[in-house]
């Protein structure tokens, strides 16, 4: 697990995932029998690396990559290190012929992303990308409306998602520094718009063209040291993106607006026969049969409840934390020997998102997006069906 010592790789991929799966006596296969986890910690802070450890009773770590790559031991390369070393780490991974599971955007360029899935499917190297919003009981919901046809055709779907990042001087920033400096892989379309990308992809149908206006609000913020620093990265985005059927996709991005809504992120869709929105947790929903008729009238106070007018979608299921869920999914996958419906390829599609979104707004035009096609590639290997025990 190569970048541990950071928010996401520590918090969501080893303490809620891998940990929690250990936990519970490993990832649970359909013939009911478990795959156990052997985590070896990576990363360039020995100190840290060896603090974690101690704090979780674990027995490896090391700052040495290419070591853990060539020990036998280890199956699977996961990788939550920063992005621009991102690229590196996993070529070195597939090299080795050790199974991919990174976060994303999985490269700085869409070629060199694409040039992962091309030297993974070569290779015949299982790999998976991390999909997490996915997994979320909202878009879960929303996922299950779809499927059953309740939105009819749908028309659009709007998107709202940000927050306040303190600035770093009178209150200490939520997020680290190198988001806000784009030399350093930062911004919040490189951050956001491969998130956005599979959620419409998978949700919804291939995002086609984009319109993209990236600013950076915050021109100076205060680093972790205290010291004053030019905000080189954008901190919020605008984009309008056309999708295959037809359908017109709004999300605003943003780390400088003040949150007035139910949660951090919420999406509406729009649809002839209804209509939903959608947060990470929540899913409230109008159908047609029940939709009221507004009129518009500027001189009367409105006085009409129009969030009581929509009904909330119940639960019905157990919603666990989708990063775990996706690990599970994704290991399933790697025991059975089958590919990982979330793989290089479609990280290389988010990247491209990204990519074309900065330079919609560098050139104030909309951009067409290109499939990314890989040649026929050879049998994904997967591990051998009767593999006891999975090292990640």
């Amino acid at each position: 697990m190569n970048g541990v010592t950071g928010r996401m790789g520590y918090r969501q991929h080893l303490v809620r995932s891998v940990l929690a799966i250990r936990q519970d006596g490993g990832v649970l296969l359909p013939d009911g029998s478990r795959v156990q986890l052997e985590p070896v910690l990576v990363g360039r802070n020995a100190g840290k690396l060896e603090e974690i450890a101690l704090r979780h009773g674990l027995e490896h770590w090391t700052t040495d990559l290419d070591a853990a790559l060539a020990d036998p031991r280890w199956d699977v390369f996961a990788d939550f290190a920063v992005t621009s070393a991102r690229t590196d780490a996993i070529r070195r991974a597939i090299a080795a012929c050790k199974a991919v599971y990174t976060e994303k955007p999985t490269a700085e360029t869409s070629a060199e992303a694409l040039e992962l899935a091309r030297l993974a499917a070569e290779a015949g190297v299982p790999n998976g990308v991390v999909h997490d919003k996915l997994y979320l009981p909202g878009l879960r919901k929303l996922a299950r409306l779809i499927d059953s046809g309740f939105f009819g055709r749908v028309l659009s779907v709007r998107g709202e998602f940000g927050y306040w990042v303190f600035e770093g001087d009178w209150q200490d920033a939520q997020r680290p520094s190198w988001n806000y400096r784009s030399e350093d892989g930062g911004g919040i379309v490189v951050d956001m718009f491969p998130h956005w990308n599979y959620v419409l992809e998978q949700l919804f149908g291939r995002v086609e063209s984009v319109y993209a206006r990236a600013v950076t609000h915050i021109p100076e913020r205060t680093d972790e040291q205290g010291h004053a620093y030019p905000a080189t990265a954008d901190d919020a985005a605008y984009g309008v993106f056309d999708l295959a059927g037809g359908i017109t996709a709004q999300i605003n991005s943003s780390w400088a607006v003040r949150v007035d809504r139910d949660e951090l992120v919420e999406f509406q869709v729009d649809g002839t026969h209804g209509s939903a929105v959608v947060g990470l947790f929540g899913c409230r929903v109008q159908p047609r049969t029940t939709t009221p008729k507004p009129v518009w009238n500027p001189d009367l106070r409105d006085d009409r409840d129009y969030r009581g007018q929509w009904l909330e979608v119940p639960d019905n299921d157990e919603y666990g934390n989708g990063f775990r869920a996706q690990w599970e999914d994704f290991l399933r996958d790697l025991v059975a020997g089958r590919p990982h419906r979330y793989d290089l390829l479609s990280g290389a599609r988010g990247v491209a998102l990204a990519e074309a979104g900065l330079r919609s707004s560098a050139e104030g035009r909309r951009v067409d997006l290109p499939e990314l096609h890989l040649p026929e590639p050879h049998r994904t290997a997967g591990a051998d069906p009767s593999l006891q025990a999975v090292s990640a």
